[in-house]
């Protein structure tokens, strides 16, 4: 397999088998693991075979699951889950057991808690009143939190209500703070009502799910309104419009579709699974005439073989629950999207913001819909329609179909890694970037379609792709030829409009959804994200993601009552201003301790604390890659924390002042919540101190009260979102967060 050094980081981190730690896999024996257990339904042995060849070749990925999975002793292959939340308190938590079994073995869950009575409403068999979805929705994400201790990759969870539930405007407001409910994207459910009422200016109504009866209304502008203002602050919620996706349902007969998997490209019905798969379109090149072209005969080829693949994984798969297994093989949806679609745009020379390139997006996903529709309907013909066809579309088109739906347009983040290739259909995030990968070394990361190109047409120099790391764009860089600048535009050089554009042309021929960002910058105002989410409404898609940059991070919040303790120690300190200055202790050359090991929202953080004569003198911390924010800011802590220590602070003092600063992420080890990295020092110093292990010192110097009031400071904090692995940046696509450096990715 011809994968780059990044790429098989990837793997042999998140992907090859491993014994005590130890990598005991190659890439292509994942390959191997992976293709004969999918084709072990198989009688031809030569379907093994050309399973091998398209993934070897990186023509085609199936989603994460089914890589790390088929093979082993878990095989759980699906990314996609939907489960039901019913209106009583047994459904409720049957519901919850069902989603840590899943997220337990590696799926992603969404609900709809529009089944739920209001807030306030009666509870008839307590006499009480219901606490509403909203609080439900909190417990949920507070489970994911404990369903895998000690894990650094959590479940993903995607929350939708409908927008005529009562308690619609809590919902919209709920993850107004960046720390809150930090498991799950959030979608209003938007309905053709309410959408008609948004145009005309007027009010809709509020029905409660219980009764089925009107509790009000509420006038639809200052509702959508308010949807705009939660994205532009942190990109939540999202929007999906329920009664164009039900209308898309090839099942109606079976049930209606009321929420998606995490990411949104995949509406299920509840108690449905689907697994995913992606054509790497950067591989359906080739050479006629000296130009580039699309390999349309071997892009057929790719299809039909992937699509028998998906088919086999339903079988194959191992389904957390029964209910899910029952309506997985009733349906059999599949997912066959594509990735690698910007690489190819700049590759043909065709600017992904322009006609050109929306036309031949449409282009390309019109044919892969007729040939992978093509190929179910002869598998049916093999081996029957999937068991819900009667009463299908499908019926009523006299077509003979194997899988209820056939393609999907899925978020690739770290398959697009493994394969080399841009995201989904998204555009390049960076045509060169720079990583940090130890102490003082530096790699480049360059684009491979951009660096061949570059060859290709003899420009390719490392002072140039210097240049470019800069800033990962080359639209100032005059030494390159502007037809080239044109076509390899990033993802912040393309306008929003072209962002949804794209994103419905594809939609257009996609049996599910399009997962896609649509990417702003950061000075975009409330008026560019409603543009946005109207013309998606009116172009046909299913669903947007918004991302406008820096939203989400450099926040900085501000704990009241440990501010008020700064200001109260400053005022002590200002008052003993005559008290001489300290200056701490000397380091000993030889210093005596120990180190423990905690698991952070930021990742694996290693806490040393070492004595002196006099007893404790210092803490060390080491997390993710030097060069990170992460690294940086635990750094910083360390340094302070001994400092104090040096200086007379009893280490109780300092620990009273990290314990319980929260992060984005909290963690579980050993039953304890850890919830950001200053409290994990605080827990490590803490035990240390309470298991005697330390010589207490007596603090009575004027530094101890200076040093305590410094180390209030810690109270405002930045609040950014780095890669819990390994502390790079993490990157916003295909509506999830997926780190670029290591693989780690907020989707499951």
């Amino acid at each position: 397999m011809k994968i780059t050094a990044n790429a098989r980081t990837v793997l042999e981190r998140r992907y090859l088998a491993k014994v005590d730690g130890q990598v005991v896999e190659t890439p292509e024996d994942m390959v191997r693991r992976v293709a004969k257990n999918i084709a072990s339904i198989e009688t031809d042995p030569q379907w093994e075979e050309r399973f091998f060849e398209i993934m070897t070749n990186l023509e085609f990925l199936p989603n994460s699951p089914t890589l790390m999975n088929a093979g082993r002793a878990l095989q759980q292959l699906s990314a996609c889950f939907v489960l039901p939340i019913e209106d009583s308190m047994e459904g409720i938590f049957e519901t919850l057991k069902n989603t840590a079994l899943i997220q337990k073995s590696g799926g992603g869950t969404g609900f709809s808690f529009s089944r739920l009575r209001p807030k306030s409403d009666v509870v008839r068999s307590t006499g009480g009143v219901a606490s509403g979805p909203i609080s439900f929705l909190k417990t949920f994400n507070a489970a994911t939190d404990a369903i895998k201790q000690g894990g650094t990759r959590r479940g993903a969870n995607m929350g939708i209500l409908r927008v005529d539930h009562p308690d619609i405007l809590e919902f919209i407001t709920c993850k107004s703070d960046n720390t809150e409910i930090t498991n799950f994207n959030i979608s209003v459910g938007l309905t053709e009502e309410f959408m008609q009422a948004v145009e005309s200016d007027s009010t809709y109504p509020l029905i409660n799910p219980r009764t089925g009866e009107p509790t009000g209304e509420l006038r639809a502008r200052e509702v959508f309104n308010m949807i705009v203002e939660g994205a532009w602050k942190n990109g939540e919620p999202g929007i999906v419009f329920l009664d164009r996706i039900n209308r898309a349902n090839p099942t109606p007969h079976i049930g209606e579709i009321e929420a998606t998997n995490p990411c949104g490209e995949q509406p299920l019905l509840p108690n449905e699974s689907c697994n995913l798969g992606s054509i790497n379109l950067a591989k359906m090149l080739k050479q006629a005439d000296g130009k580039w072209v699309i390999d349309w005969d071997r892009l057929e080829e790719v299809i039909a073989i992937a699509v028998r693949f998906l088919d086999n994984v339903i079988e194959m798969n191992n389904y957390p629950i029964p209910e899910i297994e029952r309506m997985t093989k009733a349906n059999r949806k599949i997912g066959l999207g594509v990735m690698g679609f910007a690489d190819l745009l700049m590759r043909l020379g065709v600017p992904y913001d322009s006609e050109e390139g929306v036309e031949l997006g449409r282009t390309l996903m019109r044919f892969i819909k007729e040939k992978s529709h093509a190929a179910s309907s002869r598998l049916a013909e093999e081996r029957g329609c999937f068991p819900n066809y009667k009463g299908s579309i499908f019926e009523a088109q006299g077509v003979p179909m194997r899988n209820a739906t056939v393609t999907t347009i899925a978020p690739t983040g770290t398959i697009s890694i493994i394969a080399g290739c841009s995201s989904g259909i998204e555009p390049i995030f960076a045509l060169a970037f720079t990583r940090n990968v130890l102490d003082n070394d530096r790699l480049v990361e360059v684009n491979s379609m951009f660096e061949q190109i570059l060859k290709d047409e003899g420009l390719y120099s490392e002072e140039l792709i210097e240049k470019v790391a800069q800033t990962g764009s080359v639209q100032e860089l005059t030494e390159i030829p502007e037809h080239l600048r044109r076509a390899m535009v990033t993802a912040h050089e393309i306008t929003p409009e072209w962002h949804i554009r794209m994103q419905a042309a594809f939609q257009e021929y996609t049996d599910n959804a399009v997962s896609k960002t649509v990417n702003f910058p950061n000075e975009a105002t409330r008026e560019d994200i409603e543009t946005v989410y109207r013309l998606a409404y009116e172009l046909g898609c299913k669903g947007v993601t918004v991302y406008r940059a820096g939203s989400r991070e450099g926040e900085v919040l501000t704990v009241g009552h440990k501010k008020a303790e700064t200001e109260a120690a400053a005022e002590h300190v200002t008052a003993e201003t005559t008290s001489p200055k300290h200056n701490p202790r000397k380091r000993p050359k030889v210093t005596r301790g120990q180190t423990v090991r905690m698991k952070t929202g930021c990742g694996t953080l290693y806490v040393t604390i070492n004595e002196d004569e006099h007893g404790i003198c210092e803490v060390f911390t080491t997390i993710g890659k030097a060069g990170g924010c992460a690294a940086a800011f635990s750094e910083a802590n360390a340094r302070l924390i001994s400092l104090a220590l040096r200086s007379g602070v009893e280490p109780s003092q300092i620990v009273r002042q990290l314990r319980g600063i929260r992060c984005p992420h909290p963690m579980w080890q050993d039953g304890q919540q850890i919830l950001s990295c200053p409290d994990a020092i605080a827990q490590v110093l803490d035990d240390y101190v309470k298991n005697g292990l330390h010589h207490s010192v007596p603090a009575d110097n004027p530094g101890v009260r200076q040093a305590a009031a410094a180390s209030s400071d810690s109270a405002a904090r930045d609040v950014s979102d780095p890669c819990p692995d390994c502390g790079a940046p993490m990157v916003q696509e295909s509506g999830c967060a997926t780190c670029v450096d290591c693989g780690f990715s907020r989707c499951s």
